[in-house]
């Protein structure tokens, strides 16, 4: 006889199930009686921790990108940045991005979907490792305390997520992502003392 499964436990498992969920069918596809199937429990322990398919789904993609979040050190800013971007350019060209890209898309249709991406941005794990990838700089005297801020540590992502929303294009060509940690992140750090 297996025990019940509580708290963080549980949450995992609905978390991981939901995970699958969304890479096997993509947000569309997403749904708590599928999930609670997967996790092993019912609907009501999905419920009571995400009010609605949205917040599911948000949570889910969340788990899957602590999963992957690289944290890269190689000793410079500009070495960080540019692995950060060649790690995040993989990702969004790989099946979890396309997790990421179907979000995005079921948002424009789902205002409940696109409320809890805007309200979660600020809490989001790639914005904290960019952060952390700054203030490491900092420390090592690289940058000025100034540029540690979360303005400047969300440039680069946005400018890559520019670049998939409009040009459309599979993966971003590297010399893009050069030009974006040579032209602006690295002029906008330094432009912070």
């Amino acid at each position: 006889m297996s025990t019940r499964r509580r708290g963080e436990e549980l949450e995992r498992a609905i978390l991981h199930a939901a995970a699958e969920e969304l890479r096997e069918s993509g947000y569309a596809g997403l749904t708590m009686d599928r999930v609670a199937a997967r996790a092993g429990t019912n609907k009501n322990a999905i419920y009571r921790r995400w009010p609605h398919r949205a917040a599911l789904g948000i949570a889910a993609y969340r788990h899957l990108s602590d999963a992957v979040m690289p944290n890269p050190d190689t000793g410079t800013l500009r070495g960080d940045a540019l692995e950060m971007l060649r790690r995040a350019n993989e990702t969004w060209s790989s099946p979890h991005g396309a997790v990421l890209r179907a979000l995005l898309a079921a948002a424009a249709d789902d205002p409940a979907l696109l409320a809890l991406m805007r309200e979660r941005s600020g809490a989001d794990t790639m914005d904290r490792a960019w952060l952390t990838m700054l203030e490491r700089a900092v420390a090592r005297g690289e940058a000025p305390p100034a540029a540690a801020h979360p303005r400047v540590a969300t440039t680069p992502m946005m400018l890559l997520r520019a670049e998939y929303a409009m040009r459309g294009i599979p993966s971003v060509p590297d010399e893009v992502l050069i030009e974006i940690v040579d032209e602006v992140l690295l002029p906008l750090v330094r432009g912070r003392a």
